[in-house]
């Protein structure tokens, strides 16, 4: 880098082509060779040095699983740790190896700060959002949550992302910053969840007998939870049908399990009952004018 400076101070006003020339073929062979050695050095050892890191945090990602550690304090650990490692050895190899002098390089990034804080507002959001989720834990790693329009299984809580797997296997990245302060639904917060379903019959339907075959419904099956004791009643008189509501309590895992059961059962055993479900009609009544 000496030489470097060296060269900046020469006078080419006095000199010669030729003494010109020779300078500059001397650097490029002296000094030259020199840092582009010391360059691809530098990145063949940022590339070798990304790829430890990435094997060192997989390591502590099994060695946490082997402690029992909590999964989603491991994996934000694991990606706080994999970005702050990298960035540490990026700045040693500029720094110390290719003597690249920082301080000039921070008095640029203090001259725009301004304009590098506003760019930087969104990532900055979402990193201490980051850091809410991990301490206040709205949700953890495998939960089922709803938020930012997005519902999925949480698959992971990143520095900067929370990673959301779809009931159709997307992967949906919603920055922490939303979440943080935003509103969600976590349906696995609970042990038990409510499965709540409408069946709708016709007007002319004996009403006990309707009671008596849904509560026969919901007795039967083995997912349904006595506690709290299911509910079934008329709820509503529509237009063209009587509502009975069914609502029964339920595991978290088995939730969609008795949902559709209960459609399917109630649908068969109405059939088997003679009971009617209305669908949408209209009368028309003609007017024969002479």
């Amino acid at each position: 880098m000496s030489d470097i400076k060296n060269i900046e101070n020469i006078d080419f006003d006095h000199l010669s082509f030729s003494t010109l020339m020779k300078r500059l073929s001397n650097w490029v062979l002296n000094d030259g060779i020199d840092m582009g050695v010391k360059l691809i050095i530098g990145i063949l050892v940022i590339i070798i040095g990304f790829k430890l890191i990435n094997n060192i945090s997989k390591k502590f990602l099994k060695f946490a699983e082997l402690k029992a550690i909590d999964v989603t304090i491991v994996k934000f650990l694991k990606s706080f740790i994999n970005i702050s490692l990298k960035c540490i050895l990026i700045l040693i190899i500029v720094g110390g190896y290719w003597d690249v002098k920082l301080s000039g390089f921070a008095a640029i990034l203090a001259s725009a700060g301004v304009a590098i804080g506003l760019a930087l507002q969104g990532s900055l959001s979402n990193f201490a959002g980051g850091f809410i989720i991990l301490f206040l834990r709205p949700f953890k790693v495998g939960d089922y949550i709803q938020a930012a329009g997005f519902e999925g299984t949480v698959e992971q809580i990143g520095v900067f992302y929370t990673n959301l797997a779809t009931i159709d296997n997307k992967v949906v990245m919603i920055p922490n910053g939303t979440l943080s302060n935003g509103s969600l639904i976590n349906y696995s917060a609970k042990e038990t969840r409510r499965v709540d379903l409408v069946f709708s019959v016709a007007y002319d339907s004996e009403l006990l007998k309707v009671r008596r075959v849904l509560k026969e419904i919901v007795d039967a099956h083995k997912l349904v939870l006595d506690k709290p004791e299911p509910f079934i009643g008329l709820i509503q008189h529509n237009a063209s049908s009587l509502d009975f509501a069914v609502r029964v309590w339920v595991k978290n895992s088995d939730y969609w399990t008795v949902y559709f059961d209960l459609l399917e059962s109630v649908k068969t055993r109405f059939d088997e009952e003679g009971i009617d479900i209305p669908y949408p009609q209209m009368d028309l009544h003609l007017k024969n004018e002479q």
